[in-house]
């Protein structure tokens, strides 16, 4: 292990170097590189199959890469151990839900198996607002309280760090929002949190940094903020005019005079600035939309 590896370690919960992994001819990560800090919300974003999922399979040790290291906690996620499997929260669709048990039951089988007192389950039901169905079979749930059920089954062991595969997709506005104030909440308490979305406006409105995410390939790496910042060549001037016309300006001087122009015939109707999105960086890097 050489001294910048082993410094990687200390300072990062989770960290990843150059991790490629194929299945067969198909390559899903290649040299995929990053480091969350404790305490921090990640946010990886990308479309469905650009290799989100798997990159949690290896960051948790359900899968080994081809090439690189990955890191939890200090430790090569080839060599965890159960000490820190039992640090680690994960919410995956409907992973580990029984529909015939009821939201009650499910989490009382995961505090035996975490080693927790069923004691606390009262608490988390109340805090992601599952209390009036705790005895409603996992079944019988909507998609929006299936997602709060497995998101109460992540945090039943006090995770250090939570795992979340897309937790608001096909959510509700509500919901959605709940669910941000919830893993607000956990950061606060000291959880690092690794999320993965398509959604930009959940990622800046949760992430103290994000990666995009593209075939495999990290495209661009920052805080949110600083993304769009270095494309703000994407700024532009939307004007509509009165007759229903829509123009898109560079929002720079070189566009004065066609404002002026405008001004001085009254054609306006509107005129905004659009600022980038972290969409509009990644469909400008990609041609694709982060759906």
């Amino acid at each position: 292990m050489n001294m910048e590896t082993k410094n990687l370690k200390i300072k990062c919960a989770v960290a990843a170097q150059e991790l490629s992994l194929s299945f067969g001819a198909n390559q899903v990560l290649n040299k995929v590189s990053f480091e969350i800090p404790s305490g921090e919300i990640f946010g990886l974003l990308g479309p469905s199959g650009a290799g989100k999922t798997t990159l949690i399979k290896l960051l948790t040790g359900q899968l080994k890469p081809d090439e690189g290291q990955a890191t939890l906690l200090g430790r090569d996620t080839r060599e965890l151990r159960a000490a820190e499997h039992g640090q680690i929260g994960m919410m995956i669709d409907a992973f580990g839900l029984y529909d015939r048990l009821s939201v009650m039951s499910n989490l009382a089988f995961y505090a035996d198996i975490y080693h927790v007192s069923r004691n606390k389950i009262t608490g988390i039901l109340k805090s992601i607002g599952l209390y009036e169905a705790r005895n409603t079979a996992a079944a019988k749930l909507s998609k929006g309280m299936k997602s709060r059920l497995s998101l109460a089954r992540a945090l039943m062991n006090d995770a250090k760090i939570l795992f979340l595969d897309e937790p608001t997709s096909g959510l509700d506005p509500v919901t959605t929002r709940e669910i941000h104030g919830i893993l607000k909440a956990q950061k606060e308490q000291g959880a690092t949190i690794f999320l993965t979305t398509h959604n930009m406006y959940e990622a800046e409105a949760l992430c103290d940094h994000v990666a995009l995410l593209s075939r495999g390939h990290i495209l661009e790496y920052g805080t949110p903020a600083d993304v769009r910042r270095k494309y703000n060549h994407l700024n532009r001037l939307q004007i509509t005019l009165k007759d229903g016309q829509k123009v898109s300006l560079e929002n720079s001087s070189a566009s004065a005079l066609q404002v002026k122009e405008y001004l001085e015939q009254e054609a306006i109707e509107a005129i905004h600035s659009t600022e980038p999105t972290l969409e509009t960086v990644f469909i400008e890097l990609t041609g694709e939309k982060l759906e």
